[in-house]
């Protein structure tokens, strides 16, 4: 081959190839990789006091209705602390910020701890440690949020996506399984100390990540910045289509608080937990075949199509008497669900600026909590009104109406193009700035001691 011959260009990758998880963002940035193990490690220990209070609660009051109490003391705390932690997050080192609630929590967890050893454990702890856990993680969520478009470069924005998604549903799969184990044959003891050690080595890895200071544009933390962050998401209306779907599937098609009274019905008691398993094991399923995620740019539409899909999945999963039929169509909608989650992650983090990706982090935030929380008790109501296979598939069918509402309603949602977004390339060209300077600038300003030689003759 000659100089001037051309460079042949790299073989297309195997069918399986390209189904494989992107590991771009993995071997180009190490705080990626740092912030990725860490979350693997912390998530996998908070499924297992997911797992462990609710279980301490019924053994101590025997009471459906004081475990359900838990999600009531942590909603409002969630509401409040998401906004506010999205100002912090813009103002404030995003690092310290999380380091910081990292280790709040952990100190919370060791509490639990402690509460568990005693001779007779009290249940008003639990309460006051489930509030104070849901504050520090309404707070910590908006800065981790906003930290990774500073880490990962803009066109590796889908395959982070697709990583922190796989990364979420390994911790979603494992977690309550090994929970479970460990609660029934180790102790409750032994689930919150795992957990707090999950803490220690999560900071070990986080307080190496590098510094990321506040934007110099954003606004102190006030009621008057997170009101800016409101007005811009308004602004946005392809963004305010995120959150709505995300929102209208939650809350028309979120089976889960039902699924003991659908295994009754179908006579399959044995097959709780297999329900509770499934959309995780579908999340997990896309996760690590989301390599073709990275080569879709029309992602508001893929939005769209997934949530719609999620929620005729859960329509069939209550209209059919089979119970293997209803763990099949629960494991489409977990697939279809993450696949709506990666898409939407993208968008948020290829178009919103820098000084706000906090501020909208925190309205993320309660995109994709409060409506599940608000879904448990839609489905638990009309449960009790109509019979509780009514429920789901009613909720499914509402949930697919909604979605097409919306996307009516919402144009710019279904013609949004990463590669023509105006948002989108200007952040992109703003990054490719900021690396090109920080590349051309001296890393010291010291001169050399002595002149430097001249070169020989």
């Amino acid at each position: 081959m000659t100089a001037d011959s051309p460079t042949p260009a790299p073989p297309p990758p195997t069918p399986l190839r390209a189904l494989l998880p992107d590991l771009s963002p993995w071997h180009a940035s190490a705080d990626f990789r740092r912030l990725w193990l860490a979350g693997l490690v912390s998530n996998f220990g908070s499924f297992l006091t997911f797992v462990a209070v609710p279980v301490q609660i019924k053994e101590l009051t025997g009471s459906a209705a004081a475990v359900g109490a838990v999600g009531a003391v942590e909603l409002v705390p969630l509401i409040v602390f998401g906004l506010y932690g999205g100002a912090l997050a813009d103002a404030w080192d995003k690092r310290k910020l999380i380091v910081w609630t990292e280790v709040g929590l952990g100190v919370l967890c060791g509490a639990l701890l402690f509460n568990s050893l005693l001779p007779h454990p009290a249940v008003w702890p639990l309460y006051v440690i489930a509030a104070l856990t849901s504050v520090l993680g309404a707070v910590q969520r908006p800065a981790l949020d906003s930290l990774w478009p500073r880490i990962v470069a803009h066109e590796h924005m889908t395959a982070a996506s697709a990583l922190n998604s796989l990364r979420w549903t390994v911790g979603g799969v494992t977690g309550p399984a090994v929970a479970g184990v460990v609660v029934a044959y180790a102790g409750l003891p032994y689930a919150f100390a795992a957990d707090t050690v999950t803490y220690v080595i999560s900071v070990v890895l986080i307080v190496r990540i590098a510094a990321s200071p506040g934007a110099h544009e954003a606004q102190k933390p006030s009621l008057r910045s997170i009101a800016e962050g409101a007005r811009y998401a308004w602004s946005r209306r392809e963004l305010l289509g995120t959150y709505a779907i995300d929102l209208a599937a939650m809350f028309f098609a979120m089976p889960l608080a039902v699924l003991p009274f659908l295994a009754d019905d179908l006579h399959a008691p044995w097959a709780l937990g297999l329900m509770y398993s499934t959309i995780p094991a579908g999340a997990l399923v896309v996760s690590v075949t989301s390599g073709w995620t990275s080569r879709i740019h029309r992602h508001g539409r893929m939005v769209v199509l997934a949530a719609a899909l999620w929620g005729a999945a859960i329509a069939c999963a209550g209209a059919v008497g089979n119970v293997w039929l209803v763990l099949l169509f629960l494991t489409v909608a977990g697939g279809c669900d993450m696949v709506s989650g990666i898409f939407r992650g993208v968008m948020w983090n290829q178009t919103i600026p820098d000084e706000l990706r906090g501020r909208l982090a925190g309205i993320e935030l309660l995109s994709y909590s409060v409506g599940p929380q608000l879904g448990q008790v839609r489905s638990g109501g009309m449960a009790a009104l109509s019979g509780v296979r009514t429920s789901v598939w009613a909720g499914g069918l509402m949930c697919v109406g909604a979605v097409g509402l919306l996307a009516a309603g919402l144009p710019k949602l279904m013609s949004y193009d990463a590669r023509t977004d105006e948002h989108a390339l200007r952040l992109k060209a703003q990054r490719t700035a900021r690396t090109e300077t920080a590349e051309t600038t001296p890393t010291t300003r010291t001169p050399p001691a002595t002149p430097a030689a001249p070169a020989d003759a």
